[in-house]
């Protein structure tokens, strides 16, 4: 499993492209946009996108959902269904605050414990609710990987003062569920660099 990441949208998002080498086929994790890199990068590997992975619904994730479903054809998109009136509804999700706002009327929901059988792999759904209502991690544990979204940061935590974030939510999600997984998993955030679970429980200051 390769993962390439973008950092792109108006507030640098980490945007993963996650793609089974043998086969091309490929998800992509939060796409707060599809820049030119991204077309670029797709396009030279000849990458099949199969799946859309939010791992919740505020703008900065969702942007580029249409951008992709029109250059690569229709495809699932992955929430959580408490984050489905984020998703579809411009003033819950920020994007005006920032920009003329922005929904997305889909969604293919999700819920905790679901496994996302995609590009030859296993994507566990770890709903860790706290940033929003409806976060959740994806856990791949064949690869040791977990894409963390806006949960957990490398020595942070998102941020909890939004519609439908609760700070002692998050703080349970990350203590309950995301530090049972092994120290050697790698964490790959919604913002800033990678870290792991290890790391994490030692030198984040939040939890």
């Amino acid at each position: 499993m390769k993962i390439e990441k973008f950092v792109t949208g108006i507030i640098s998002t980490n945007c993963y492209i996650v793609t089974n080498e043998e086969t091309k086929e490929t998800v992509i994790v939060d796409p707060a946009n599809l820049s030119k890199a991204m077309i670029g990068y797709i396009e030279e590997e000849e990458l099949v996108i199969k799946a859309i992975l939010l791992t919740h619904a505020h703008f900065d994730h969702i942007m580029g959902i249409d951008k992709v479903i029109d250059r690569y054809g229709e495809m699932s998109v992955y929430v959580e269904e408490s984050d489905l009136e984020l998703l579809h509804t411009p003033s819950m999700n920020e994007s005006t605050v920032y920009t003329n706002g922005y929904s997305y009327p889909g969604g293919d929901v999700i819920h905790d414990g679901d496994v996302l059988h995609l590009i030859g792999e296993d994507f566990r759904v770890i709903h860790t609710p706290g940033h929003t209502q409806g976060g959740v991690c994806y856990y791949v544990e064949k690869e040791g990987v977990l894409f963390s979204g806006d949960t957990l940061f490398c020595c942070s935590v998102g941020r909890s003062d939004f519609a439908t974030s609760s700070t002692s939510a998050l703080i349970r999600s990350i203590k309950e569920k995301l530090f049972l997984l092994p120290d050697e998993t790698k964490v790959f955030p919604g913002h800033m660099g990678a870290t792991t679970i290890g790391n994490e429980k030692v030198n984040n200051p939040y939890v």
